[in-house]
């Protein structure tokens, strides 16, 4: 069916073999994102007590401590508590530096125009 012209008649042939085009390409995404391996996209901001980050990052607690008590780990302490969040473990690691961890871009922006103040010119004094 290569007429350039669809009649009247033709539609319910046309729409019949459409459906099926269709259902063909759901069908085929529907076994490729099957075969592929499940993102995760659930909430990963989520508390670990410290075992559970040590697990996580696989280290002993006393260098968890040590590392937390450098500032190199982020983790608040509230109390005689530590909170540790999973996503900012998983940025830590990905930058692999001993800093906090890494702004988001809306973070990098709202500190550069919190910081960039208009000073005074000394030539007006």
């Amino acid at each position: 069916m290569c007429k350039t012209e669809i009649t009247f008649n033709d539609l319910p042939m046309v729409i019949s073999r459409l459906v099926d085009k269709v259902e063909s390409l759901e069908e085929v995404l529907r076994q490729k994102l099957a075969a592929m391996p499940s993102a995760e996209k659930e909430n990963r901001h989520v508390p670990l007590t410290v075992k559970e980050a040590c697990e996580y990052l696989k280290m002993p607690a006393a260098t968890f401590y040590y590392k937390v008590e450098r500032g190199e780990i982020p983790a608040v302490k509230q109390g005689k508590r530590y909170y540790i969040y999973q996503d900012e473990l998983d940025r830590w690691l990905e930058c692999g530096r001993k800093n906090p961890v890494p702004l988001t871009p809306e973070e990098q922006n709202d500190v550069l125009l919190a910081s960039h103040r208009r000073k005074p010119n000394p030539k007006n004094w």
